[in-house]
């Protein structure tokens, strides 16, 4: 038994309350290093006879990557309060070994309780309380200026017909909010229920990231009577919208900043950014923090109160007033934690079940305790999935290392909110990914349409759009039928509408890797619950695979062809299957 490699702390993604009642607890060990877990837990005041009264759960390995088991289970909890310690078996000839807060026993130390790990009281108001809709929402993300021009009357001097030209940082072709009233037909068919729109208030750049007026629409996509209509028609359809949130940072012609620009340390908005010294410098590094060094995007300074107040009056204004759904927050990381804390408070009063979503590209655990978002974008599911399909970079065991390390990193209620993206307005297209293969990219988007959290598709990758870095990744939608990948969007159509049609493919169902296959680089993994079961079979070679199910599959259902399948089911290169049982 490697005792090094073992780890607990109750905190975070290893012990946390699910709901009012039930307490998940996660223990990390070596692989494949220990035969059996299990929980010993009482309520740490209840005694009889001077011993504390005890009781037991086995544990299940409910994640593996390539150096740990993340052990599991999930326990009712007496009284609210719970203390506990773990009996681990190395082999069946071995006698378990008792590990605690304070180290390693022989035996359960019934009359030294106070070595036992400690919950010492499940509140309701830590529970993790993320917006329950979110879990059967397919999202979609729009970038305004490039998803449709239904309103010439408000396009920027110098705008190009539509789609004329390569995107470039300085050319504009007119998107605006008429432009997506315009195509929400197509966006129902297609069966998305969640719109996010990358920046919409008033600014300079063609992406709107930075911000001159936080309460103001930017004229060329609208005004605030055509944004109501907007948000009253996607409800209307049942179609939530989030919008994106810049807080990190103001744009240049913010009117603050050109305060300072003007007055220099006279000025009262001095506090307001992050200045070293004063005049300010531009070159070769700008001397006051920035997103980057990008000069025209100042740093807001969020511990300041006056900035801390007009950030969150924008918050609450554009909830009140227009009856948005999320937020995105931009750059979220370089913001401090008491401000994010704030937000939420002032947020979810407005609007209980707003959804609040940070842009971290990494570990985020610190801001997922429930005192601040409700999900993050999730870049490491991307990178996965990106390593195993399109870069074919790493085998399926790998791939599922790699999974499950993602999902043991989080709570459970966590994933299951976690915004999940293969691409965005920042990274270049799936298809140009995957070097053009429209195969390797359903099977990405496959297996994004039946993982845990919620999904989110990049505005045109369901007809076959293309595009590198920013900006190349910021075409113009394309309208013409003719010129739209048909067999690519009956593919999202068919794999969202199954989404829709079964629980278990959204909030309602586990997730687990059943099997993995180097030799034939398949990957076989399982949504269930108590009483159904989905299980997903993918191909990632190029041959056809006969594939063996497991056993209790035998006679259930191909989600895709309704037919009855047996205990082999034979897959073709690059392509999948969907049973239920």
């Amino acid at each position: 038994m490697l005792k090094e490699a073992i780890d607990h702390r109750p905190k975070n993604n290893y012990a946390y309350p699910y709901d009012n009642e039930t307490l998940h607890i996660k223990l990390r060990t070596k692989k494949n290093d220990l035969s059996q877990v299990t929980l010993v837990y009482g309520d740490p005041f209840d005694w009889t006879n001077e011993e504390p009264n005890l009781y037991e759960k086995n544990m299940h390995v409910a994640y593996q990557d390539e150096l740990y088991d993340y052990w599991f289970a999930a326990i009712k909890t007496i009284n609210r309060r719970t203390h506990y310690v773990f009996s681990l078996t190395e082999n069946k000839n071995a006698k378990p070994v008792i590990f605690t807060e304070r180290g390693y026993y022989n035996e359960v130390p019934k009359n030294y309780p106070p070595c036992f790990f400690k919950v010492p009281f499940l509140n309701p108001i830590d529970v993790f309380d993320a917006p329950t809709w979110v879990k059967d929402t397919i999202w979609y993300q729009i970038f305004p200026e490039r998803f449709g021009n239904g309103d010439s009357s408000n396009d920027p001097e110098g705008t190009l017909d539509w789609g004329s030209s390569v995107p470039s940082p300085t050319n504009f072709f007119g998107g605006d909010f008429q432009g997506v009233i315009d195509h929400l037909d197509y966006l129902e068919e297609l069966g998305i229920n969640g719109l996010y729109f990358t920046p919409i208030f008033k600014a300079k750049s063609y992406h709107k990231y930075d911000t001159i007026d936080y309460f103001e629409i930017d004229p060329q996509f609208g005004d605030k009577d055509k944004f109501r209509e907007l948000i009253g028609k996607c409800h209307e359809k049942g179609i939530r919208v989030m919008l994106d949130a810049v807080f990190n940072h103001s744009g240049y012609y913010f009117e603050p900043f050109q305060d300072v620009l003007e007055n220099g340390a006279q000025s009262k908005y001095a506090d307001w950014f992050h200045i070293q010294e004063f005049p300010l410098q531009f070159e070769p590094r700008p001397n006051y923090d920035t997103f980057a060094f990008v000069p025209e995007m100042p740093k807001l300074n969020t511990e300041n109160p006056e900035v801390k107040k007009y950030l969150l009056d924008v918050a609450k204004y554009w909830v009140e007033e227009f009856d948005i759904d999320g937020w995105r927050l931009d750059v979220a990381n370089e913001i401090d934690h008491q401000f994010w804390r704030e937000f939420r408070q002032e947020v979810k009063s407005v609007k209980e079940d707003v959804y609040i979503l940070g842009e971290i590209w990494h570990d985020s655990m610190p801001w997922l305790q429930g005192d601040q978002f409700d999900a993050v974008m999730n870049y490491p599911f991307t990178e996965a999935t990106l390593n195993f399909f399109a870069r074919q970079s790493i085998n399926s065991e790998q791939f599922a290392n790699q999974i499950n390390n993602v999902l043991a990193a989080y709570p459970e209620n966590v994933n299951e909110v976690a915004f999940n993206l293969l691409g965005s307005h920042d990274t270049p297209r799936v298809l140009t990914r995957t070097d053009g293969d429209k195969n390797l990219a359903k099977l990405m988007y496959l297996f994004q349409l039946t993982f845990i959290g919620t999904p989110c598709i990049y505005y045109g990758d369901e007809i076959a759009m293309t595009g590198g870095e920013d900006p190349g990744c910021r075409k113009c939608m394309v309208w013409d039928e003719d010129e739209q990948d048909q067999d690519m969007l009956e593919f999202f159509k068919e794999m969202i509408a199954l989404r829709h049609k079964e629980p278990l493919l959204r909030g309602e169902g586990q997730f687990r890797f059943v099997e993995t296959n180097n030799d034939e680089n398949y990957v076989m993994y399982e949504r269930c619950n108590s009483d159904e079961r989905i299980l997903v079979v993918i191909n990632n070679s190029a041959h056809t695979l006969n594939v063996s199910l497991p056993q209790d599959y035998d006679g259930s259902t191909n989600l895709l062809t309704n037919q009855v399948v047996n205990s082999n089911i034979s897959i073709d290169a690059f392509d999948f299957a969907l049973v239920k049982c």
